[in-house]
């Protein structure tokens, strides 16, 4: 079972990963209109909810990151640097993928209380990040394709 949520996570996860292929400089600070969150933000910010999913559903403790963009609720233009953004992305990505990897069969039926979204199983809340990181990814895709 834990192999086969891996496998989706992945692939559920593959256009998200293929938008940061090419990010340069130019495009971390790109938004649409009056829109308020920056290229830069959105990737931030799909990496701090994978951290936390890792911390708070799949019970790993040993993560240092300070939810900047959750804190905030918004987009302080900070986040600009491709380097470090995608360096953070990628511990996200590691310890999100090592979480999951973690998990037994029986696992996956265990109930999970958070404040964001009630009570699930680990399963549920699998497809709750995998939600969330697709949603902002097609935002990301936007902001990319059509920012300025």
């Amino acid at each position: 079972m834990t192999t086969s949520f891996l496998s989706q996570w992945r692939e559920a996860r593959t256009r998200y990963s293929a938008l940061l292929q090419n990010l340069n400089n130019e495009d971390t600070t790109k938004r649409i209109g009056h829109v308020p969150n920056s290229a830069g933000f959105l990737i931030r910010h799909i990496a701090e909810v994978e951290l936390l999913f890792a911390k708070n559903v799949f019970g790993v403790d040993d993560l240092h990151f300070t939810a900047r963009t959750v804190i905030d609720q918004k987009d302080t233009r900070e986040w600009t640097n491709p380097e470090d953004l995608l360096s953070f992305e990628k511990y996200a990505f590691v310890q999100l993928e090592l979480a999951i990897l973690q998990q037994t069969d029986e696992d996956w039926e265990q109930l999970i209380t958070t404040p964001q979204f009630g009570t699930r199983s680990k399963a549920e809340a699998l497809g709750r990040i995998i939600s969330h990181t697709a949603y902002h990814a097609g935002q990301l895709a936007l902001v990319l394709k059509y920012g300025h």
